[in-house]
């Protein structure tokens, strides 16, 4: 083998996101909450960035305007020059103007003398007592409920144990989430198959009726009692003729089980009062909270104009204090820090800034595609693309996709995210671009008014939207009701 050294020139083309760059996409994309966190950990972090406790400045860094600079520059247009890493002079210029204009700057508003008292902490911990003693308590569990249930059982401790294991392995519509010789496997302890069967029918006695089950089949019939009305039609209907009764087949049950067709409809509705998810009614509902960015109102000339909404973020500036700490003191390690910090600081209130200017540029666009979305409803939305909306205000489209994730807006309709005003189309017969959400509602209606002993199959509705003007592929029909959670024809059939 023949080893060689040599050297040679290339010459090739890489492109590094700046740290900068990577900071602004990534305080873009953070939804409002996000970003709350994101400025409360900074502040905590950098001791030269500081919140603006009374907001109504013209200016975040609070700079003096330039000779010939209009005095009402708009926020975060002032003196906007670059700060960059690595310059020769280390940015001195920029740092000498931030210790000049610092002495025009207001003190400190919490100084050693404006500490509370003794008094005012007291008074602020017997405040924190009464919010925690008027606290919403935590709710009962599932697993607490079947537990406290389960100890008044007199069983053995190992089979107490198992029955324990069991329940915290429920999921939460209270069946077993593996079969029960795994289960009895990945509990650890020599515990018979026999033993295991006869805890889980100890579970399945509990209340809610149903918990403990193995699947759904097992939950439905373990809430038949034996005073249930219509009893044996339903265990026979459930045991032995479930997937029939899915499908809708009951001429078929009729025939393999010599119920008549009103007896079989009569067992159904029974069925109907059973809980085929009896844990839910444990799990609370969580509600989640959306802070929107954005609102859009009409101006006083009928004109839809969107404004940003800025009461959930704070007023950032960088701190005087720090800053009058780099004039002539002669520690060069502090100094550094300071200028690494107030660096810092101004990156992240541009990109704030350019977060900002982003957003409220896409979603102005995006309300003037989408007029006839806000003034006459959700039918008349239009097909939108980001490509659409990135072409004309100048960004990438990866930037607007960033722009509009998990934003919200709050329209005269409601509050909607940007990204419910995106979504592709169809042309209808006359050439016209139909966005596919209207597709969707008109094929609701013409399965809404279908004739229900004999419904309309996914053919049937491909013509019925042909006489609308929409023309469309069956497996897209297809495709469109099981996303409405429609069920087929044969289902949907009324006997």
């Amino acid at each position: 083998m023949h080893l060689n050294v040599s050297q040679q020139m290339r010459m090739s083309q890489q492109m590094k996101l700046a740290p900068r760059m990577i900071q602004s996409m990534e305080i873009l994309q953070l939804p409002l909450m996000a970003l709350q966190e994101r400025i409360d950990q900074e502040l905590a972090e950098n001791v030269c960035l500081e919140q603006v406790e009374h907001k109504g400045s013209d200016s975040v860094y609070e700079f003096e305007p330039s000779p010939g600079e209009p005095i009402d520059a708009p926020r975060l247009e002032i003196d906007r020059q670059e700060l960059v890493a690595g310059k020769e002079d280390n940015n001195a210029s920029d740092f000498e103007r931030l210790v000049e204009i610092s002495q025009d700057w207001p003190d400190d508003n919490y100084t050693s003398g404006s500490r509370p008292s003794g008094n005012q902490m007291d008074d602020d911990a017997d405040r924190q007592h009464d919010v925690m003693s008027n606290a919403e308590t935590r709710p009962q569990t599932l697993t607490d409920y079947l537990i406290d249930q389960f100890h008044y059982f007199d069983v053995p401790p190992d089979e107490r144990a198992f029955g324990e294991y069991l329940i915290q392995n429920l999921d939460d519509n209270g069946r077993l989430q593996s079969s029960l010789p795994e289960q009895c496997q990945m509990f650890g302890t020599q515990i018979t198959l026999s033993k295991a069967e006869q805890v889980l029918k100890l579970i399945q006695k509990l209340d809610p009726p149903g918990v403990g089950a193995r699947d759904l089949k097992e939950c439905l019939l373990l809430q038949i009692k034996s005073d249930t009305p219509l009893r044996e039609p339903m265990i026979t209907l459930i045991s032995a003729h479930f997937d029939d009764l899915l499908q809708n087949r009951l001429p078929l049950i009729e025939r393999k089980t010599g119920y008549s067709l009103d007896e079989i409809k009569s067992a159904m509705e029974q069925m109907r009062t059973l809980d085929p998810y009896p844990g839910r009614g444990f799990v609370k509902d969580t509600v989640q909270n959306v802070t929107p960015d954005l609102k859009v109102e009409k101006d006083d000339h009928d004109n839809w104009v969107v404004t940003l909404i800025e009461e959930f973020v704070p007023e950032l500036r960088i701190s005087k204090r720090y800053l009058r700490m780099l004039e002539g003191n002669p520690d060069q390690k502090t100094k550094e820090f300071i200028k690494r910090k107030v660096e810092s600081a101004r990156w992240l209130i541009d990109s704030i800034a350019q977060r900002y200017d982003t957003l409220k540029c896409v979603a102005q666009e995006i309300v003037n595609r989408q007029k006839e979305f806000l003034e006459s409803g959700p039918e008349f939305i239009v097909p939108l693309k980001m490509q659409d909306i990135a072409d004309v205000v100048h960004r990438h489209v990866t930037t607007v996709s960033r722009a509009v994730d998990d934003k919200h807006i709050v329209t005269p309709r409601g509050i909607f995210p940007l990204k419910r005003f995106f979504g592709g189309g169809t042309k209808t017969a006359e050439g016209e671009d139909v966005a596919w959400d209207i597709i969707r509602i008109k094929l609701k209606e013409v399965v809404d008014g279908e004739d229900k002993a004999a419904p309309l199959s996914d053919d049937d509705i491909v013509i019925a939207l042909q006489k609308h003007g929409y023309t469309l592929a069956r497996r897209t029909v297809t495709k469109y009701r099981k996303a409405l959670n429609i069920p087929s024809s044969r289902q949907r059939k009324v006997f």
